[in-house]
This record gives structure tokens, sequence and C-alpha cells, in this order.
């Protein structure tokens, strides 16, 4: 008798919601789910890789679990975290040990190319480039604010005057990583008068400076495998979270559902075909006059929220994704 598909959920050990509902779905469905926390390895998981003349294997050992590569039908990549190497290591050592584990962690899921990814990491990685991001957009139809990507501060400042001071500042990829237990996260920020002062530390490291788009609302829209589930979100009495929703506390704004006109959902599906992903989470502005002006796409951005407080059954689309249901 054929075993029930194996699908493997990578992801790390502070995840929780969207793991568990996408379990679920999976479950309901017949499937086997193997949850795979990232930052776990190589200290509490481990992994093997044998090659010969004869053949290869590719073993993942999770716990009690154990699989083969060959097992497994489809990965969810819902995070890939930096490994959590353990206190007793010698810190001479700690940066050797994380590269070592990150380039077998790599070679791991090279061989699992038989399965089905969402997403395959090497679009979503190309993918989190943000003005990789804003071309494909407006090659797909769709408005992007003025952009400007630079380390000269002369551009920069000439940039913040030409916009009459209204510019916010991000980076070119997101970062997010494990800081021990706390996360660190870099926040879209307004770009102030003394910032423009400062700007001379631009030689460090470049920044994307964007125009600052007027607001009725923002959108969260969450793409999966051509499906399209839609959240509202009204920030603006947040004096945080006014420039970046997420800064805005749990009282201070909710979500809703929203609905997009089929012009422009058929422009955001555009847009996620050419980036190659069959998920990813879109920041959309709507505009005081009815325009809908495209921010970025984060190829493992949250959707919890929209399922938890909007009932969207976006962890059901991600299971159907997985097991090619249509």
């Amino acid at each position: 008798m054929s075993r029930s598909p194996l699908v493997l959920l990578v992801t790390h050990s502070g995840d929780h919601f969207t793991v568990e509902r996408v379990a679920e779905a999976l479950a309901r469905r017949g499937a086997r789910a193997l949850r795979f926390d990232t930052d776990l390895f190589p200290e509490e998981v481990r992994l093997s890789a044998a090659l010969a003349h004869e053949g290869a294997e590719n073993v993942l050992r999770v716990g009690e679990a154990e699989v083969e590569a060959s097992e497994v039908r489809a990965v969810w990549a819902r995070r890939i975290w930096p490994p959590r190497l353990g206190g007793d290591l010698d810190e001479r050592f700690r940066a050797s040990c994380a590269r070592e584990s990150a380039a077998a962690l790599e070679g791991f899921f090279d061989g699992l190319g038989g399965a089905l990814w969402v997403n395959d990491p090497r679009s979503e990685r190309a993918a989190e480039n943000k003005l990789l991001q804003l071309r494909a957009a407006r090659e797909a139809g769709l408005e992007i604010p003025p952009t400007l990507l630079t380390n000269d501060a002369a551009r920069a400042r000439a940039f913040y005057e030409a916009e009459g001071g209204r510019v916010v500042a991000k980076l070119l990829r997101p970062l997010s990583v494990s800081m021990g237990d706390a996360p660190f996260f870099v926040y879209t920020s307004d770009v102030r008068a003394e910032d423009v002062e400062a700007l001379d530390s631009l030689r460090h490291c470049p920044v994307v400076f964007q125009r600052k788009v007027e607001k009725l609302r923002e959108l969260r829209v969450a793409y999966v495998a051509g499906r399209l589930f839609t959240g509202a979100l009204d920030a603006s009495g947040s004096a945080r979270g006014r420039t970046d929703w997420r800064l805005a506390g749990p009282d201070e704004c909710s979500w809703s559902r929203a609905t997009l006109k089929p012009p422009l959902a058929a422009r955001l599906k555009k847009l996620m075909r050419r980036l190659g992903l069959a998920y990813g989470a879109i920041d959309l502005i709507e505009t005081p006059d009815g325009r809908h002006v495209f921010l970025e796409v984060n190829p493992g951005g949250e959707w919890g929220m929209l399922e938890h407080d909007l009932g969207l059954p976006i962890s059901e689309a991600i299971a159907e994704a997985l097991l090619g249901d249509k």
C-alpha cells in the first residue's frame, strides 16, 4: 500500500500559527507534514548526505522522525533561519560552523530538486531585491513610487529636495534575523531634516529612498498560486504605525476584507509570474483619489493575521498548492 504524500514544512522554532494551520490543512487532504525548524540545525536536527557512483542518500532526522529526500513530495519554504549554535561552542569557531551549517543545508535542499517548492529558494532570493521587484511591477503595468537607491549623499539630498521632504527610507532586502531570543527588524521610516544632514554616512551602505505616498488605506495581498487574498488596514491613527503599519499597536487599527478590481488583480498575477513566485505578500497603498501604488513583495511575508482576523482560507490554498490540487 502506498504511503500518503510527505510535505516538509521549513521554518524556525518561534513560528507557530501559520505552520500549524497549513499542517492541519495538509492532514485533511491525507498528507503527512514534517516540520523542520532550521534554527535547530545542527544542534538538534541531524542531516546526512551520502554520494557514491552507485547512487545517493539524503536523510533528515527531526526528533524520532527520519525521512529520505526521495520521500518528500513538496516543500513549504516558510522560513530558512540561521543556526542557533550552542553556548559551549568556542567563539573562534562560531562563524565557520554557521557557514558550514548553511552550506550543508543548501546541499540538502538541492537534493530535494524533485519536490514541488513554495517558493523555490533561488527564485525567492532573487525576488527579495526591491529594485528587481519595482522593475517587474512597472513592466506588469503597476504604478510605483519614484525611487532612488544610492550611496551618494549629494544625490540623496537632491531627491529629498525634489520630493519636498516627503521621503521614506528602506533597505534593498528585508533584514530580519534572529539575535538570540529577540528578533531584529528594520522598518520603513520617514527621512527627517536631521537625517539629511547625516547622509554622508551613506558611504558605508546604500539605502533605498522613496516618495512618501498619501494613504487612504494600506492593502496586504497574499498571493498563492494564482489566487489573491486581500486585507485592508487604516493605520493613520497610529503615531508609530503611520509610516509602517507593522509598528502600530493592536488596539490602534484592525484588518478588514477588501476586493481588487480585475485589471489590478491581473497585473499583480502578472508580476508574480515574472518573479517566479508561488507565494508572496504584496503591499499596496490605496490613495485618497483611488489609485493603487505598488510598494513591494515579501516572498515570505506574513498572512496569519488575514486568516486569523478575517477568516481568509490562505492555509487551505497553500496546502492545495503544495499538493498540486486545482
